[in-house]
């Protein structure tokens, strides 16, 4: 958390003439006065303190990336003294502790670029927003003062901005770089030596010893030189007032064939406490320049859920039955009963519904609220009162295979005649039979209707059994969904889910670039700039070792996945088949392809 001001931006020592800046001068100068009191991230106390958290309650970073040295080295061999497999150890945690530094420089560079080239009003709300309290408190007076006495005082904020970054941006490149070429230079001298470390380790190992201490000091060269570069332009107080010094193997003992078992133990202890000041050195470093902490980008978001949980316990506690309110009782009761309707009405009955179509279909079939009898008794008694009415009004037998329809239409022919004297025909015609015959043709087509209404709904029981068991449905789902995004982690590269082996097949990809960049270098002669470029392929390389490890061992491809790794790591290995490598890599294992969906 930046709590200080940059030193650019510190109030002048002389007081204002202005009776109406007065105010605001002193409760700035006030302010930082007691800031200055509170130690911040860049603290050096802070960091030595993190650094001894670090090396006490951490669990040790083992490495993942095997080292360029024979399979055989240094369990399998018979000649291996205790100091051998002692050195093999040193070894396993200067690239452990290199490859856990610049991954978490790499984290911090990446956060600070993403920012970077976010717009302005995203570069000053971080300036304000995502720097803590104390950093909010002052640029908001700052941004006040400016904009009364300036326009300008949001381009002012947002070039503030850019350079807070890029001096972070610097720094954490320069850090980047001198220890991907200190790792680049180690993993090439291992590969070098490791056919001599196994059958001669008694010459080999004071000459491996000599070597990193000379990259030690090469690595001392390089802070000294960003010390140096960076010291006099920083806007970080305090950044370069630790240079680091490693100590140096007696040059007495360097060229010598032959260490003794004392001289090589003390050089074992000396490489290991020159570790231990890289760790500490770079702990404060990228403590000083790395991105702010989580509590710290969303100080905002937790200050105002600490407030809104404060209110709500408050609230809580005022209708609880320790005020002696029975609200909350009476919100419990009502939240089960709400809770049993739920499951009662929309999964209980409609499973219950659903069995009972699967099970009981036919046996029910017979209750319905019309039955096929009825209405064939409707339909007789109308065909038998039709009949009748047209023998009597035209006096002639009617054909036994007359329908329905032409007997109702001489219903209506009379109908219409009657119609005609209607009091008349009421009392003495067939006015009044004819009405009746209609009566029944409606009752007939009333009962026709409602069975097949009642044939549909019956039908259709298991639809509607279905439809009122869809909310419990979609809650289930949705609940199935988080489970299984839980289960399979799949926003990690870790994970099993198409998220994960997205982050896997990219970081191939990053592998690849790399493969060509430093063969570009090479040709072009930049031999710095490929070893710093190899370096971070072996950080690449380790990052894809440690996230394929488990989805490869799950589908039993991880010692050929395992192998190709290996083979992208050595130095003296072609270009062209480093790349076939990387295409095999995306395209034969499945725990790097994508999922069947995107295919």
């Amino acid at each position: 958390m930046d709590s200080q001001p940059p030193a650019n931006e510190s109030p002048s020592s002389t007081p204002p003439s202005n009776v109406g800046d007065i105010v605001p001068f002193y409760s700035n100068y006030l302010w930082n006065r007691v800031a200055s009191l509170i130690p911040t991230s860049n603290s050096i106390i802070i960091g030595k303190f993190s650094n001894l958290y670090r090396q006490t309650f951490t669990k040790t970073r083992r490495i993942s990336f095997p080292l360029p040295l024979p399979s055989e080295f240094p369990c399998s061999s018979t000649n291996i003294s205790a100091d051998t497999s002692r050195i093999y150890v040193v070894l396993e945690e200067i690239m452990a502790d290199v490859l856990s530094n610049l991954h978490d420089i790499q984290k911090s560079l990446d956060f600070w670029q993403s920012r970077a080239e976010g717009s302005n009003a995203r570069k000053a709300y971080f300036m304000i927003f995502e720097r803590g309290p104390v950093a909010f408190v002052n640029e908001s007076t700052n941004l006040v003062r400016k904009s009364l006495s300036e326009d300008s005082a949001m381009h002012h904020l947002c070039q503030l901005s850019s350079s807070h970054m890029s001096d972070r941006m610097r720094v954490l490149m320069d850090l980047r770089s001198a220890l991907a070429s200190f790792l680049a230079q180690l993993y090439v001298e291992l590969d070098k030596r490791g056919e001599d470390l196994l059958k001669n380790p008694e010459k080999s190992l004071p000459s491996l010893l000599a070597v990193i201490n000379g990259l030690f000091s090469n690595l001392e060269g390089s802070f000294s030189h960003l010390h140096a570069v960076r010291q006099s332009d920083s806007s970080i107080d305090g950044s370069y007032s630790m240079p680091l010094v490693f100590d140096r193997l007696p040059e007495i003992n360097e060229e010598g064939s032959q260490w003794t078992d004392c001289e090589l133990t003390d050089a074992i202890n000396l490489v290991h406490k020159n570790l231990e000041k890289l760790n500490s050195y770079l702990s404060v470093m990228v403590g000083k320049h790395r991105k702010p902490r989580r509590m710290t980008l969303y100080w905002v978001r937790y200050t105002c859920g600490a407030v809104g949980l404060s209110v709500f316990s408050i609230w809580l506690l005022r209708h609880s039955s320790l005020m002696g309110s029975s609200d909350i009782d009476n919100w419990i009761h009502d939240a089960k009963e709400a809770t049993l309707s739920f499951f009662s009405d929309h999964v209980e009955q409609p499973l219950l519904a659903i069995r009972d179509e699967l099970f009981d279909t036919f046996r029910k079939r017979h209750k319905g609220v019309m039955e096929t009898e009825e209405v064939q008794l409707t339909q007789d008694s109308l065909h038998r009162m039709l009949r009748n009415f047209c023998e009597q009004a035209t006096r002639e037998k009617v054909p036994d295979n007359a329908s329905d329809q032409e007997m109702l239409e001489v219903v209506m022919n009379r109908y219409e005649k009657e119609l005609v004297h209607p009091i008349h025909n009421l009392l003495n015609g067939e006015l009044a039979r004819g009405l009746l015959i209609q009566v029944q043709k409606l009752k007939l087509d009333i009962e026709t209707a409602m069975l097949e209404l009642d044939q549909i709904l019956r039908a259709n029981e298991i639809n509607f059994a279905i439809l009122a068991a869809l909310p419990a449905f979609f809650l289930s789902l949705g609940m199935l969904t988080l489970l299984r995004t839980w289960l399979k982690q799949d926003s990690r590269a870790q994970g099993r889910g198409r998220i994960a082996r997205i982050h896997r097949r990219l970081l191939v990809v990053e592998i690849e670039k790399r493969i060509m960049q430093y063969q570009n270098y090479i040709e072009q002669g930049r031999d710095k700039d490929a070893e710093n470029v190899f370096g971070l392929l072996i950080y690449s390389l380790e990052r894809l070792y440690r996230v394929v490890e488990k989805p490869a061992r799950t589908s039993g491809e991880w010692d050929l996945v395992k192998q190709d790794l290996i083979e992208l790591g050595k130095p003296q290995q072609q270009t062209s088949y480093k790349l076939m490598v990387t295409q095999r890599l995306v395209k034969v294992y499945d725990c790097l392809l994508p999922t069947l969906k995107r295919q």
